[in-house]
Order: C-alpha cells, then structure tokens, then sequence
C-alpha cells in the first residue's frame, strides 16, 4: 500500500499527489465516500449512457421494433437506466447500513426454473 500526507488548506482543500492521480486515472472529478472512520477519494466514474446499449437494442428489435420507433424506444429506455441503477445502489446502502429489507435474487430476477419452462 502507498502512503503519502497531505496538508489540508483552511479551505478545506486538498491536492492528490500527481503519482495517485495518474496511477488512479483521475480526470476532472472525484468521488468522496465516508466508509466507517475513513474518507475515500476515488475518481469519478465517467457514465456514458451506453453500458447497456448493445442489451437495450436487442430487446427491442426482438420487440420488432425498426427506424424510428426503435430510436424513440431505445432513448427512453437508456434515458431510465441510470435512474434506475442509482435507486438500487441507495437501497443497497440502505440495507448494509441495516436501515432496508433486502431482496433475494429470485425477488430481482425471479425463479430461473419457472423462466425456463
């Protein structure tokens, strides 16, 4: 593990020494994470939208979706996975904290045996 301290600026700032951020791939933000006593900084996942992309269209041709209806179609339904990743990921956090119910695989995905019937 490497370790290097930092000085604290009176505005609370810091600067990641140039080896961290290069070997961490930091670009223009980072992400701040409080785990137990610990701050994390990390860089900030870069999201373009398209981790889906390729698993959206499929399902929508299969849908026979084409031309235009399948690009209307295929923005909605990427426009909502973000959302919809950020809501688990909250609920998850809510969970480890005690604070939430957690859901079992078959809840999120349901029975495999009754999807291959």
């Amino acid at each position: 593990m490497e370790k290097k301290i930092v000085s604290i600026s009176s505005k609370r700032q810091i600067t990641i020494p140039q080896k961290f951020f290069s070997m961490l791939g930091f670009e223009t933000e980072a992400e701040c994470i409080v785990r137990g006593n610990e701050l994390v900084i990390r860089p900030a996942k870069q999201y373009s939208g398209g981790e889906f992309a390729e698993m959206i269209l499929a399902d929508l041709i299969g849908e026979g979706l084409s031309g235009e209806e399948l690009l209307e179609k295929f923005k909605e339904k990427q426009a909502s996975i973000r959302p919809a990743v950020e809501e688990m990921i909250a609920q998850a956090e809510n969970v480890a904290n005690g604070d939430g119910e957690y859901a079992t695989y078959e809840d999120v995905f349901g029975d495999e045996e009754a999807v291959n019937d």
